[in-house]
């Protein structure tokens, strides 16, 4: 028999695993990657009574690798919050899945795990650019300023190390991040003990700045689309920046363009205060997410003009 641990290299992944795992401490073998990422069941081969944990990707495009494993007599327990397809009715899948407004996966853990390991459900909370619903959750536990600044700095530089073509442009591999994080109660012990947030946060701000010197391709009243330069730091903060953005003027969509291999990956965001339209916006180019947000990954050079048209008619107020 062996054990998988399965998760999206980003802080809702991250965070949604190490509530399970102080919950139920279990050693397995880590699958991740970037946050763009999310095929993972295709790179293992399970077998009959191997134990599948599977957190913060999409079913929908792990559709074949979970037939395959389910096939195969592997055991597997899923949780997410993206859009799943078609959802297998097989004695052998637990599912764990709410696709609602105002969830990330660390949320749907914390709610798993009965609220035992609420700070981390809070970081990946503010990593999933759900800043509002984190600051509530914070509230109810009685939190001090200075602890939610700290779960913040978490789950922002969590999410921001996730951003890349490869591993190798992230500042620090997913799995070496959790297992440096794993011993770790709290979140913001983590963050005052262990250098590797301090690191992430000073080389966002930096990505940050440069990122905001760049002129939009389109600004609006009710939509922006940055397109930034092909370099590791560009796709680094493309997810930062895009949250920053949506942050800043909750009334506009945004759109980040990073050029990633030959074309482009794109993070979409819906405005916060209508939170819808993202994940259709990225069907049509092949990419998917959720309503609020979303990305593309492969989108050709050719496809950049009609799709900022559509992002353009799609958040334009009538």
């Amino acid at each position: 028999m062996a054990f998988y641990d399965i998760f999206n290299g980003d802080a809702d992944g991250l965070c949604a695993l190490q509530q399970l795992r102080l919950d139920a401490p279990r050693a397995a073998t880590l699958v991740t990657g970037t946050k763009r990422d999310i095929a993972l069941l295709d790179r293992i081969a399970p077998a009959a009574g191997d134990e599948l944990t599977v957190l913060d990707v999409s079913m929908r495009a792990n559709a074949s690798g979970l037939r395959r494993a389910l096939a195969a007599g592997a055991r597997v327990q899923w949780f997410d919050h993206h859009d799943a397809g078609d959802v297998p009715d097989h004695p052998a899948l637990a599912a764990n899945l709410d696709f609602a407004a105002g969830i990330c996966t660390a949320l749907i853990v914390d709610r798993h795990v009965s609220g035992r390991h609420r700070a981390w459900a809070l970081a990946g909370a503010f990593g999933d650019n759900l800043a509002g619903i984190a600051l509530a959750g914070a509230a109810t536990m009685g939190l001090d300023a200075h602890s939610i600044a700290r779960l913040r700095q978490v789950g922002e530089c969590l999410n921001y190390n996730a951003y890349g073509d490869r591993v190798d442009e992230l500042m620090f591999p997913p799995a070496e991040l959790y297992r440096r994080l794993g011993p770790f109660e709290d979140p913001v012990a983590f963050a005052e003990r262990d250098d590797a947030i301090a690191v992430l946060d000073r080389s966002r701000r930096d990505d940050l700045v440069r990122a905001l010197t760049i002129r939009p391709a389109l600004a609006g009243a009710s939509a922006t689309a940055v397109i930034l330069p092909d370099a590791p730091w560009s796709r680094r903060i493309s997810g930062t920046l895009a949250n920053h953005l949506a942050t800043e003027h909750p009334g506009r969509a945004t759109a980040v363009l990073t050029p990633s291999r030959g074309a482009y990956t794109v993070s979409l965001r819906a405005p916060r205060a209508h939170p819808a339209g993202a994940e259709q916006l990225a069907r049509e180019f092949g990419g998917g997410g959720r309503a609020a947000a979303s990305g593309i990954n492969g989108l050709p050079e050719s496809e950049v003009p009609r799709l900022l048209a559509a992002f353009r008619a799609a958040f334009t107020s009538a």
